[in-house]
């Protein structure tokens, strides 16, 4: 029986070495999900949005990407979240 990828994310995060590259890409993909969801919750698709940032859909797709290697600056997070009939809002919490 093949494991579950809960069983599988279990025992991977056992390992330290895993489990601090885990900690350290968790905001990036949280803020990916994120940027699909409001998308989303706006009705547009990545066409519309590119359309009224004017530019294309595979920039879009970059950006929502969890895979990708480029950083969005802080103001293209700003214009997309605009877009979509959000602000951002930037918050700062200690380390553990």
């Amino acid at each position: 029986m093949r494991p579950s990828l809960k069983d599988f994310k279990k025992k991977a995060l056992a390992n330290p070495e895993v489990e601090k590259e885990y900690l350290d890409l968790a905001p990036a993909y949280a803020l990916r999900k994120q940027l699909i969801e409001i998308r989303k919750n706006a009705g547009l698709t990545q066409e519309e949005l590119a359309e009224i940032l004017h530019t294309k859909k595979s920039n879009i797709s970059r950006l929502e990407n969890v895979n990708s290697k480029i950083s969005p600056t802080l103001s293209t997070i700003e214009e997309y979240a605009k877009a979509v009939g959000y602000k951002l809002q930037l918050q700062f919490v200690p380390q553990h």
